[in-house]
């Protein structure tokens, strides 16, 4: 014999099942994944970053965060969009790159900023 209690436990539990499973793919995301923002604003965040990185203003270690965070949302954002252009490539390949050097990030700003269509910044 089952405790009224009991029951209601239960339903309320089967209740909240079946609710975390009706989320939405959008709502439920991937657990650490930047959020996907508009392609123009991933891509306008992304350039700015890699002209920080050219321009060298900041330090490494800030550059590299900015860099990285840049690259984590352009690749989320064509992860949303099912881009697959050399952009997105670009910024997928990074994203699982480790250990990041000055002269690494150097490049990938030349070839992100080359594939979105901006000038190169230059260094006085």
């Amino acid at each position: 014999m089952a405790f009224p209690a009991a029951q209601s436990s239960r339903i309320q539990g089967l209740l909240l099942s079946l609710a975390a499973l009706s989320l939405a793919p959008v709502q439920a995301g991937v657990m650490g994944a930047a959020p996907a923002k508009p392609m123009p604003e991933a891509i306008s965040v992304s350039r700015k970053a890699a002209t920080a990185v050219l321009e060298k203003s900041g330090t490494s270690s800030c550059l590299t965060g900015k860099l990285t965070n840049a690259l984590l949302g352009l690749s989320s954002s064509c992860e949303a969009q099912g881009d697959r252009s050399p952009l997105c490539e670009l910024a997928n390949q990074a994203a699982v790159t480790t250990g990041w050097s000055m002269e690494f990030m150097e490049r990938t700003s030349k070839e992100l900023l080359k594939l979105s269509d901006t000038p190169v910044a230059t260094t006085p």
